[in-house]
């Protein structure tokens, strides 16, 4: 990047550029951690010596931050796919159930978005119908933030929710599902063509809050790609053209990923590769009546604290998917 005719190729610059972040992005965050273990190893003998208690449990604990970052790291390492480093789109269907399965969808988007909080990651709402009597039919939520794709599509299938139902007045346990999909968001300099006899595109008005433009004009919009059966939506945006050009890049995202998914599965059958999770399986159980379980059905892992999943705390699943299927 220091050559004298760097930019005089823009593009090819600006992809050397992009190569060089992306290679930061491990090689910083190791060096930091390299220098945090050195601190410690410098440290620890001398404070123990000392009989420094309060200073020898300080880097004892510095140590167990140091380990830990690794192992982020290491997750990290695991998203090398074509797409893993990008932001996402991801959206959440109601299933079998009624009300209490859109109930389900509604937890299922608060939970998604305290995750994201939790690493940091932008939160933007695209489209949302609300169900007839609560919750949501539908949600779809784009998450900008680092390698938020490799992450996220873990979480792509089926989830099942057990419990006591609030809106049955008898207090019957009832099952509900909802299904997850996750998909990334191309860039600019991935070209994908959609002609205009393609697709099909309707208008209709927006539901739910939304200011003065809701309900009163037709500025909400979904698209369907008619070769494929792929439907996208969006009616958060403030006019009808702004909502069209949502659609149009989710769109594309849907069917780049499609593309890709394609060729990584035609490269795995040729080399006999077993392992496989596709979309509709259900991944999932959240079990809240009579104990409290979240189980994991691909990884078989698993935990107690129903609670602290539905506020965020989806690390341990995900990254147990990325391990054994990353």
């Amino acid at each position: 990047m220091e050559a004298p005719n760097f930019w005089e190729n823009n593009d090819r610059a600006q992809k050397v550029i992009s190569e060089a972040n992306q290679l930061k992005i491990w090689t910083t965050p190791y060096k930091n951690l390299e220098g945090r273990l050195a601190t410690v190893r410098e440290l620890l003998p001398e404070a123990s010596a000392m009989g420094d208690q309060a200073l020898v449990e300080e880097l004892t604990g510095e140590l167990t931050k140091v380990e830990e970052g690794l192992g982020e790291l290491e997750i990290k390492k695991m998203l090398s796919g074509e797409m893993d480093n990008k932001n996402c789109y991801l959206s959440i269907n109601s299933g079998a159930g009624g009300t209490e399965a859109c109930d389900w969808v509604a937890m299922l988007s608060r939970m998604y978005q305290r995750w994201a909080a939790r690493r940091n990651w932008q939160v933007e709402m695209v489209d949302a119908q609300d169900g007839d009597v609560a919750g949501l039919k539908s949600i779809t939520l784009k998450f900008s933030g680092d390698f938020a794709y490799g992450y996220a599509k873990a979480e792509k299938g089926v989830h099942r929710l057990v419990r006591i139902s609030p809106f049955d007045a008898n207090a019957k346990r009832h099952t509900s599902f909802a299904s997850v999909d996750v998909t990334p968001e191309i860039t600019d300099d991935i070209a994908i063509e959609i002609r205009p006899e393609e697709i099909r595109v309707d208008t209709f008005r927006s539901s739910g809050a939304g200011g003065q433009h809701v309900n009163k004009t037709e500025s909400a919009v979904r698209i369907t790609h008619l070769a494929t059966g792929i439907v996208v939506s969006c009616q958060t945006q403030r006019s009808q053209v702004q909502n069209r050009e949502a659609c149009m890049k989710m769109l594309r995202s849907k069917l780049y990923e499609k593309e890709v998914t394609e060729r990584e599965n035609a490269l795995k059958a040729m080399s006999g590769e077993k392992k496989e999770i596709a979309w509709g399986s259900q991944i999932r159980n959240y079990v809240f009546q009579p104990y409290t379980l979240v189980k994991d059905t691909r990884t078989k892992i698993e935990s107690g604290n129903i609670q602290a999943v539905m506020d965020g705390d989806l690390d341990p699943f995900v990254y147990g998917y990325l391990k054994e299927f990353g």
